[in-house]
């Protein structure tokens, strides 16, 4: 992304506040929790396919919500609380998809029938949430997610 870009990629704020252990390994959990119950939903339902490919940024509204959340730097003026971002969960967060990504290439090779077919949807869809994590996590605008997403389609 650095190179499709031309510039140097930095997450966004971190709060100053520093994240008791207890509190990151409750947020990275309910990560977790939600990107396992986001992809349940759609093996049950399969609501967010179109013409044989999942629609990831509907597959996973409420992990790409928290994600968002994770990474507030601005709270509505009528807030009680002031944001904390916490991009340190996201970077996570995204080490566990990464390793996610790896066991479903390393199972999807093995695996035959309607078991594979579900393998390699969710290997899709896990490797389609990787970019749409660091489009956040990097605060990237439409205009360089645009082209970001012209590139590698080109690849």
């Amino acid at each position: 992304m650095q190179q499709i870009l031309g510039r140097e990629l930095e997450p966004g704020a971190s709060s100053s506040d520093p994240l008791p252990e207890k509190d990151g390994v409750y947020l990275r959990e309910t990560a977790e929790e939600l990107y396992w119950n986001d992809l349940e939903w759609e093996k049950l339902t399969g609501e967010e396919k179109l013409d044989e490919e999942f629609l990831t940024e509907l597959a996973f509204p409420g992990f790409l919500a928290y994600v968002r959340g994770l990474l507030l730097e601005e709270a509505q003026p009528d807030s009680l609380a002031p944001p904390q971002p916490r991009p340190q969960v996201v970077a996570y967060l995204l080490g566990f998809l990464a390793r996610r990504v790896v066991e479903l290439e390393e199972d999807t090779a093995c695996c035959e029938g309607e078991d594979r077919d579900h393998r390699e949807a969710e290997l899709k869809m896990t490797g389609r949430l990787v970019d749409l994590v660091l489009y956040l996590y990097y605060r990237l605008d439409s205009h360089d997610v645009g082209r970001v997403e012209a590139a590698l389609a080109s690849e």
